[in-house]
């Protein structure tokens, strides 16, 4: 059975390497010169080692960085014979922020997928925890090499049981009792302390250093060996200055006979030679943050007596009597645990046997078997899912709806515009635009679910709307957080929002009240619309009429309006419109999708198949640029998309994806279409993981919306406008689901003359619906 393995790879000098390298060779037996089967495809993972260094079964290389390698690779493994991939995760191997790439890569692959997870963290970071669950749902099978591994998994990041296995990290063959080492490294009259691996400030070596001056009082034949590189990322930002101060700490204890610093990353032989030659193994870290150590692991192996502070992997490893554990940072506790065992060659040795002997279970070989048995296993039980998605919604991946964050966002003034993460940015004040969306979600929850907070949260925005108004009925945008106006008058874009919130809350109003005051601000507003030239200023203002208009039916002074202003979007679209470009600008920039969106409004209102035609072949044209992959894509902000030119990919807004719903919600209710109710649940499923990154931009413990889709991740600042998207995308979609429900119960018990009647008169009928 072929395997694609992907991780790094010797001889980039990296634990996860070794691993790696080690696994594929206890899979496959080995060719009689040493060699791998040359039948393996190994995916290296890339930082700066050149092509030609690597050995002959690594067939592709991913440079780190590089998102598009991700999608080449993965095209290169379902092009392959290979059945069966076994990821190695750990989140700094991988580019983009906490190594998100790799999702790119695993939710396009199209054979069953094993992952070792070599970090699982119990306070994980939003895109962390994200990350995992992503991997959770692709892979097969998620591999942990602790029991608290797999009990953080259940617990933290709610993968099912029936997906973990637990298989410990592997070791050597260690051949107890060789002198080889000693004799190599000058050893034979030393008692020898030992810690390997790579150098940063959470490995506490200081401890070991403090803990020596006495150990070397009582036995003074001891010798501290420190064998590793520093890690390369502490490299980056720090330098050696870890390694500087250790030394200069051994100078102030006069030990400089007593502590040897190995500056080396070395092959494994040299490594068990060195182990074989140890008396006392230490891991003296910091925290107990660490599920899984590589080097306890192999010291275990080696029939080394082990010390260390009681980390999470230490405690599980070392338990039974086959090691001894210190207090974090506790020198004079380690001090006593190391001289007791220099003291007591028994007790020294017993531990040493103990270890040596659960370390039989853990040698390469069998861990070899294990996996072997585990990929088997999965291969069999793999069934292929298609590569197209149901049409229908799936209610189970709609999160409950949550009001926390709308309402930490807003005050007696407002909602706040930006945020820091999850907590208000006060400093960026406020702004029209977000408080008529805010207002247009707060009117679209309580009516549809009766939600008294959304209700009380109305006159909060409303209240803003209408002190931004000016005299001549043009509205103010941005206001400082001490209450002062930051501008004269907004744009045209931001007065069409607050049109299209205030003519919905004039249709929907919940009291008098709101109907007299909502009505007075848009009648103020009213001789400036015919003056727009923004097109989305003018769509926005769309909107807004049409939902007047639903509830004055015979105002037809406003509905000639209407008519006169959704002209201005067809006479530009028939400029632009091109054999090639089927849309009213030259560029496809942000809320695209209003401007097809307020056209079927109008339609409903005033009927003109000319309008219709010009919403479908828009929609249809903005709908191939975005919907390519069975995810939704919005055009993104960095250069949006020029006719002729390159669609910019990031960064991606949440306003867009909502724009979007609230299109497709429309054309369903139009048309009764399913596709189009299976292009809005697609386009939701944005906001829950289904996108470019593989990321859900909803957090689950803030209840706000992240900012957007970047190249290297999730923007996690939850400011108003992507909040507010999410909350009136989850409204939409809630919506769609009785719509959809009603279409099919109605369609079962029509005959086809009575549907081919229905279809002939949806261009015509003009459905009640409070939905936005």
């Amino acid at each position: 059975m072929k395997i694609s393995f992907i991780g790094t790879y010797p001889p980039r000098r990296c634990g996860i390497g070794t691993f790696t390298n080690n696994l594929l060779k206890h899979i496959y037996p080995l060719a009689e010169d040493g060699q791998i089967d040359p039948d393996v495809d190994v995916i290296a993972i890339n930082n700066k080692i050149p092509y030609e260094e690597y050995p002959g079964e690594v067939k592709y290389i991913i440079d780190q960085q590089d998102q598009k390698e991700y999608y080449k690779a993965v095209s290169f493994i379902n092009f392959s014979d290979s059945r069966l991939c076994i990821l190695e995760h750990e989140f700094g191997i991988f580019g983009g922020e906490a190594g998100v790439y790799i999702l790119h890569l695993i939710h396009r692959l199209q054979i069953p997928l094993i992952v070792t997870l070599h970090t699982v963290l119990k306070t994980p970071s939003f895109l962390e925890k994200s990350i995992i669950q992503e991997l959770g749902k692709k892979a097969d099978k998620l591999v942990v090499m602790s029991r608290l591994g797999v009990d953080f998994l259940k617990r933290i990041y709610k993968i099912p049981e029936h997906k973990i296995s637990l298989i410990e990290h592997g070791v050597p063959n260690f051949q107890l009792g060789s002198t080889h080492g000693r004799k190599k490294f000058h050893l034979e009259n030393k008692k020898t302390i030992l810690t390997f691996g790579l150098l940063g400030r959470n490995k506490g070596i200081e401890t070991v250093i403090h803990a020596l001056p006495k150990i070397v009082k009582k036995h003074p034949e001891t010798v501290f060996i420190i064998l590793g590189k520093t890690h390369p990322n502490v490299l980056l930002t720090s330098g050696e200055h870890y390694r500087q101060y250790l030394k200069l700490l051994v100078r102030e204890k006069r030990l400089e006979n007593h502590v040897v610093f190995i500056n080396q990353f070395v092959d494994e032989k040299t490594l068990l030679q060195y182990l074989s030659s140890t008396d006392i193994y230490v891991t003296p870290y910091l925290n107990e943050a660490q599920i899984t150590s590589g080097t306890l692991s192999y010291a275990v192996g080696a029939g080394a007596a082990c010390v260390s502070t009681p980390y999470w992997h230490a405690k599980e490893l070392l338990a039974d009597g086959r090691g001894e554990l210190f207090d974090f940072k506790d020198y004079n506790q380690l001090e006593e645990i190391m001289s007791g065992l220099l003291d007591n060659p028994k007790k020294l040795q017993d531990l040493k046997s103990k270890a040596y002997e659960y370390g039989k279970g853990i040698r390469w070989n069998v861990i070899g078997e294990r996996y072997l048995k585990l990929a088997k296993k999965v291969v069999k039980n793999y069934v292929h899912e298609p590569a197209s998605r149901p049409s229908i919604i799936d209610s189970t991946l709609i999160p409950t709806l949550h009001l926390n964050h709308l309402k930490r966002l807003t005050d007696d003034t407002g909602i706040i515009q930006h945020a820091k993460y999850g907590i208000p940015n006060l400093k960026e004040g406020y702004c029209l635009d977000d408080n008529a969306r805010a207002l247009l979600a707060a009117l679209t929850i309580y009516t549809r679910t009766k939600n008294e907070e959304a209700l009380n949260l109305v006159p909060v925005y409303f209240s803003y709307i209408h002190y931004m108004q000016n005299i001549k009925g043009t509205f103010r945008n941005f206001m400082s957080f001490d209450r002062q106006f930051l501008d004269k008058e907004g744009s045209e874009d931001s007065f069409g929002r607050a049109i299209w919130a205030l003519g919905y809350l004039i249709r929907y109003s919940p009291n008098d009240a709101y109907h007299q005051l909502g009505s007075e601000i848009f009648k103020k507003a009213y001789p400036n619309f015919i003056e727009l030239t923004s097109l989305r200023g003018i769509a926005n203002t769309l909107m807004g009429i049409v939902y007047y208009v639903d509830r004055f039916q015979s105002d037809e002074e406003t509905i000639q309006l209407m008519i006169t202003l959704r002209e201005k979007l067809i006479v530009n679209y028939k400029y632009h419109n091109k054999s090639d470009w089927h849309w009213f600008e030259d560029k496809l920039t942000y809320d695209n999708g209003v401007l097809p969106l307020a056209l079927y409004h109008t339609c409903q209102i005033v009927d003109d198949q000319k309008v219709l035609r010009v919403a479908d072949e828009s929609m249809k044209f903005l709908e191939g640029i975005t919907m390519k992959q069975n995810h939704f894509a919005p055009v993104g902000a960095n250069g949006w998309y020029p006719r002729n030119g390159t669609c910019a990919k990031y960064p991606q807004q949440a306003t867009d994806t909502m724009i979007m719903i609230l299109l497709y919600s429309k054309v369903f209710q139009i048309k009764k279409r399913r596709k189009d109710l299976k292009n809005m649940f697609q386009c939701f499923t944005w906001f829950i993981g289904e996108n470019d990154l593989r990321i859900p931009l909803y957090d689950h413990e803030t209840n706000g919306c992240c900012d957007g889709l970047e190249s290297f991740g999730v923007n996690r600042n939850q400011g108003a406008e992507s909040t507010l998207a999410y909350l009136i995308s989850n409204m939409s979609i809630l919506n769609a689901l009785e719509l959809e429900s009603k279409f099919s119960h109605k369609k079962k018990g029509k005959n086809l003359s009575q549907l081919q009647k229905d279809k002939a008169l949806v261009g015509i009928t003009k459905p009640k619906s409070y939905l936005v």
